[in-house]
């Protein structure tokens, strides 16, 4: 092999802060292009993102070149300061600090993005499992 190759597959999961239903449907399409348009500037492509009032879920592919906690921190980071200084400034937006990933396998990649495109369907019915 001459090159390096990577296929790295990430599924971030955050919260709101106290799970406080704050990613209200009025700023949610806004919260989701900033969190993409970070994606790119890191050089990470989206393949699935979405979530409920007080959580998000991502799944991207990404470069070896970059530290996850640095990917979520830039991803955390800069739709908190789009909802805090240009949507809604005054009111209050909040991140918690912590935050999920896992690796994904390339095999599984579609049934995690239908998982996270389906979350508020699952939300809706009380339930995680399809019914």
């Amino acid at each position: 092999m001459r090159s390096n190759f990577t296929q790295l597959y990430l599924h971030c999961v955050w919260a709101t802060w106290d799970r406080l239903p704050l990613l209200t449907s009025d700023i949610q399409e806004a919260v989701y292009a900033a969190i993409i348009g970070e994606c790119q500037q890191l050089k990470c492509t989206v393949i699935s993102l979405g979530g409920i009032e007080d959580h998000v879920h991502l799944l991207i592919s990404f470069l070896p070149t970059i530290a996850v906690s640095d990917l979520i921190k830039q991803v955390k980071g800069s739709s908190s300061h789009l909802v805090t200084h240009k949507i809604k400034p005054g009111e209050f937006f909040k991140w918690q600090g912590s935050y999920g990933a896992f690796t994904v396998s390339h095999d599984n990649l579609d049934q995690v993005a239908n998982y996270i495109r389906n979350k508020p369907i699952h939300h809706r019915h009380k339930s995680i499992i399809p019914k």
